[in-house]
């Protein structure tokens, strides 16, 4: 039996990801900062209560991270799938931030996530096997005003994530990168979204355009969380999962037009960009 263990899962696609593996059939441990919420959640959701492990875990705490781990390890004997999802978002513009503020969702998306994931690589290791599944955003790979403090925890986690691939794979491990577009969770409401407290009027008319924007779209966001959780389970157990997975049109869409972006504008400066070599090296180079 395969042991799915779960960040963030009260809500939200966390929950929709836990839920959509429970009624899979598999193991679910799903983890929130609170017991009484990630209970209430899963309460009528059908599953045996059996493969069903519910565990409080504020990912920035050390010792519920260790005991977490070791609770799920005791009630089923492995973790399988680690899906990191717990986050919390900032939005307004990089000056705007203060320090503070960009160290509290860091120490969540960023920390928190290589907590867990410290915790559970053991148990992977030592089975020869397992899956890292990291949820970043469409914002983990590009980016736009507003959301460059928590574009850079995404951004951190993709590249923590390749480089782990990189190391793991040989180890039996898979890690894959989920990249959610714009979802109808509860996301945008102030419990997960957080804006600075600091408003500079420079910036009215991009990062403040922004934060009036996400107050006027929350709730009519495109994408469905429960088919974006069949979409992430369906990816996760193919055969050869894929390491980068966009979900959403949304995301696809820009993914494909920074691709585009970052090809154009290297044409144009590539010549420049590779006029570094030493003579020499420039000379063995081109025999």
């Amino acid at each position: 039996m395969t042991t799915w263990f779960i960040t963030g899962a009260a809500r939200g696609l966390g929950y929709e990801i836990a839920r959509h593996a429970l009624e899979a059939g598999v193991d679910v441990v799903a983890t929130a900062r609170s017991l009484s919420q990630v209970e209430a959640a899963f309460a009528t959701v059908p599953g045996s209560r059996e493969r069903f492990l519910p565990v409080a875990l504020d990912v920035t705490e050390e010792s519920q991270v260790a005991a977490a781990v070791e609770a799920a390890v005791a009630r089923f004997g492995s973790i399988d799938v680690l899906v990191n999802n717990a986050g919390r978002g900032l939005l307004g513009a990089v000056e705007e931030a203060s320090a503070a503020e960009v160290e509290t969702v860091f120490a969540t998306n960023v920390f928190g996530l290589l907590r867990v994931t410290r915790a559970v690589l053991p148990h992977m290791r030592a089975a020869r096997s397992g899956h890292v599944v990291n949820i970043t955003s469409m914002g983990g790979f590009a980016q736009v005003a507003g959301w460059g403090v928590y574009g850079a925890t995404k951004f951190a986690v993709e590249g923590l994530s390749e480089a782990m691939q990189a190391e793991l794979s040989p180890l039996g491990i898979k890690v894959t990168i989920v990249e959610p577009g714009s979802f109808r969770t509860g996301f945008l409401d102030g419990s997960s979204l957080h804006t600075t407290a600091n408003e500079i009027p420079d910036y009215a008319g991009t990062a403040g355009r922004v934060r009036q924007a996400v107050v006027t779209s929350n709730g009519g966001q495109i994408n469905d969380p429960a088919k974006g959780a069949s979409v992430i389970y369906t990816a996760v157990t193919a055969e050869q999962p894929p390491t980068r997975l966009q979900i959403g049109p949304d995301a696809i869409s820009m993914v494909e037009t920074k691709l585009t972006h970052v090809r154009d504008e290297m044409a144009v400066w590539r010549s420049l960009g590779a006029s570094t070599l030493f003579t020499d090296a420039a000379d063995v180079r081109s025999a």
